[in-house]
């Protein structure tokens, strides 16, 4: 398997198939130098949420990205996140504590146009600009 850098969220691989120039233009930059990822969980969010037209387009673009699964390490580190931001009163999404586990546990770079979704400490972020005007 080739060695990927950057792990994408769901936001922006939905942002890229709705045609967004902002989430088009990170992800073609970053997808000339770099093997992108995503959380197989991102994969099963994009399908759920997927109109049966979209099919065709959505699987060519999920073909495009290494997958990782939620092994063991990134479960028990997705609950730790779930449990520790419990405790502060923060309640976290299930998917982005997978997100931010899959991007801990294997050392990548997490793209997002939400980081505001991802308080985690050490968590390295590629933040995208605002979406205002998207």
């Amino acid at each position: 398997m080739a060695r990927a850098t950057y792990l994408l969220d769901s936001g922006l691989l939905i942002r890229h198939l709705r045609g967004r120039p902002e989430a088009v233009r990170i992800m073609r930059e970053l997808g000339k130098r770099e093997h992108l990822s995503i959380a197989s969980v991102s994969r099963l969010e994009i399908h759920a949420g997927m109109h049966e037209h979209e099919r065709y387009h959505t699987q060519k673009l999920l073909s495009r990205f290494i997958t990782f699964p939620m092994d063991s390490d990134v479960a028990e580190r997705a609950g730790d996140y779930i449990r520790e931001f419990h405790s502060r009163g923060v309640t976290l999404a299930v998917p982005d504590a997978i997100i931010a586990a899959t991007a801990l546990v294997h050392g990548l770079t997490l793209v997002t146009f939400n980081p505001k979704d991802f308080p985690m400490s050490g968590l390295n972020l590629f933040p995208t600009s605002s979406t205002k005007n998207e």
